[in-house]
């Protein structure tokens, strides 16, 4: 063993130490192995940098600015949504669910951002079901590293093996290579966490709901919304038709306001705010705030046309992607004090209606609310578009935003835009999948369409990109050069061979698996796949086998950090999850061999030895 070799391998353990330790941060790691290595005199300072300029990780970078057009447009959320609805209170079906689609998204996001839009999504099951969050939380983030093995571009270690086999001279994988094994592991998957969530905790989901911002429901309950709603579809037959908005009225009831128009267009439905001028089509639905109750109403809306429909009991917080809330409060030299809310004109001046006062802590009663004289201090609770909403936060003389909701930082900036958003992932995939151009040509194109369709702007892209990992991935990438110069990848499998050489292919990728997982246990799943698939290529080359049943496992076995927090999904639910260790053991290491043994099965089966 030469001196270089002994310098590479001392960087090599140091980098494993503070990855377990965690100190400093990953992306950290990976810049101080990118400065270190070079004074190793093994590789140059132009080979160290190089990791930037690989294919690899401008294919990384494209991909999350993908998932984030996704993400903008409310698909992934789309879908989550449609489970709560859907899924009723059957615990089994809403988890396989909720696994099946966040594998799904996964196989064309990177998990971090599914997992991101998924944990919501998850305590809402938790809420309605009474299940601890525990028991739905983890399942989210299992189904998420699970993704990485559904396809070519779900998971950065992919890339990288597929990187080093072709830099050795294969011909590196499809998009689909991992698919029919990756697919029989999420299946797998689904039916394990249907036994082993039972270990993560019992009890309602009461502990959920934690300090801090309000939720809309919660102001429903303050301010007794719910039985304000009313909804009304326009039939066709209606005298309104054509009509502009404010020609609608009820007799004796002319506090009623119009909060919306629920519109159907081709793809998709929409909301329109509610002008005065905006002409009144056949099929449309108002959703329109009614503080008392209407006499008659069935025979009131039937002589202007109108069918009630059924009413949530929510107050329109259903569409809260078009809808939204404020608290303002009155400051002492407020222009609006002294004033009622039919003075006001709040609709005119803010584009925003007043359906609730509070003065002190004590909500005003719906009745003869209109009326009331303001005074400094109250607080008032603004509904309308999120737009509008949005423009209370510069502050001003007569309105002090006091409490925008949880549901504020949910509002998706490009949900009419969900369509084109699909259109662009087709292409995408259909790119890749056809090997029309190189992958990373095809995500490129894909990232321009995003653009072209406005379903992301640059400054998202930019901030969508997570510079740590590719960072990270940059800096150890010259580890396999150096390792491979010095004579170590050789020398690991040389020993590798000595100790397995008389083992069925079976064992030899059992041991390979084992020993990926082991390091992940420390090591992040890109530099994992960066420090084992050299190896596992040399190993290949000295047993004269094929090496894609080696590449291929590494790659399974770096997806596989179920029984580590280390790993981002696990990592994200951990807080929300209440999880300790332990619970990531007890859970993740049945299913580690669970994997093991498919993955060991399958590859040899379908990627032969010779």
């Amino acid at each position: 063993m030469n001196l270089e070799l002994l310098l590479v391998l001392a960087l090599l353990v140091g980098a494993i130490l503070m990855f377990s330790l965690g100190r400093p941060r990953a992306d950290a790691v990976g810049l101080l192995m990118m400065v270190g290595l070079p004074f190793t005199g093994v590789i140059t300072v132009r080979e160290a940098i190089a990791g930037f300029s690989n294919p690899n990780i401008i294919l990384i970078a494209a991909m999350f600015v993908i998932g984030e057009g996704l993400a903008r447009t409310g698909i992934a959320q789309g879908l989550g949504d449609w489970l709560v609805a859907r899924g009723g209170k059957n615990e089994t079906r809403l988890v396989a669910t909720l696994m099946l689609i966040v594998g799904a998204l996964g196989s064309v996001m990177y998990s971090t951002g599914v997992v991101a839009i998924f944990i919501p999504v998850a305590l809402r099951i938790a809420q309605s079901t009474g299940m601890s969050p525990a028991q739905v939380l983890m399942p989210v983030s299992f189904a998420a590293l699970i993704s990485g093995m559904l396809t070519l571009v779900a998971a950065a270690p992919n890339l990288i093996v597929n990187y080093e086999l072709v830099r050795t001279g294969a011909e590196g994988m499809s998009f689909f290579t991992l698919t029919p094994i990756g697919l029989p592991i999420l299946l797998l998957g689904v039916a394990y966490m249907m036994f082993a969530r039972r270990w993560l905790g019992t009890g309602g989901a009461d502990g959920q709901r934690t300090g801090g911002r309000p939720s809309l429901t919660d102001w429903v309950e303050t301010y007794r919304l719910a039985e304000r709603e009313l909804r009304v579809r326009v039939r066709e037959d209606s005298p309104l038709v054509g009509q502009p908005l404010g020609a609608l009225a009820l007799p004796g009831h002319a506090e009623l306001a119009v909060l919306a128009v629920e519109r159907s267009r081709p793809f998709h439905t929409c909301l329109i705010g509610p002008d005065p001028t905006t002409e009144i089509a056949a099929g449309d639905i108002l959703l329109i705030d009614s503080p008392t109750p209407i006499a008659s109403p069935d025979a009131r809306c039937a002589d202007l046309g109108l069918e009630r429909l059924p009413l949530s009991g929510a107050y329109f917080t259903d569409q809260a992607q078009g809808v939204g809330m404020a608290e303002v409060m009155l400051p002492a030299e407020s222009r609006l004090v002294g004033k009622t809310l039919v003075e006001l004109q709040l609709r005119a001046q803010y584009d925003l209606t007043a359906i609730g006062l509070r003065r002190g802590t004590v909500a005003h009663t719906p009745e003869r609310l209109r009326e009331e004289r303001l005074q400094p201090g109250d607080t008032l609770l603004l509904v309308g578009a999120w737009k509008a909403i949005r423009q209370l936060r510069g502050g001003g003389r007569d309105l002090v935003a006091l409490n925008l909701p949880k549901e504020f930082d949910e509002v998706l900036p490009a949900a009419k835009q969900a369509p084109f958003a699909l259109l662009a992932l087709a292409i995408t995939v259909t790119l890749m999948v056809l090997d029309l151009v190189p992958a990373v040509q095809a995500a490129l194109i894909g990232c321009l369409l995003m653009g072209l369709f406005r379903c992301i702007d640059l400054d998202s892209a930019y901030r969508a990109i997570s510079l740590r990992t590719l960072v990270l991935i940059a800096g150890m990438l010259p580890f396999g050069i150096a390792l491979e110069r010095t004579g170590g990848i050789d020398l690991a499998a040389t020993a590798l061979v000595a100790l397995l050489g008389d083992a069925g292919p079976y064992l030899i990728l059992a041991t390979l698996y084992l020993i990926t997982v082991l390091i992940g246990l420390f090591v992040v799943a890109a530099a994992n796949a960066v420090l084992v698939i050299p190896v596992a290529l040399a190993l290949a080359a000295e047993l004269g086998a094929s090496p894609y049943p080696f590449a291929i496992i590494v790659a399974l076995a770096a997806s596989s950090a179920f029984m580590t927090p280390i790993a981002p999904p696990n990592a994200m639910v951990a807080t929300a999850g209440n999880y300790r260790f332990g619970d990531y053991v007890r859970v993740g290491l049945p299913f580690v061999v669970v994997v093991m043994a498919v993955s060991v099965a399958l590859v040899p089966w379908l990627f032969p030895f010779y």
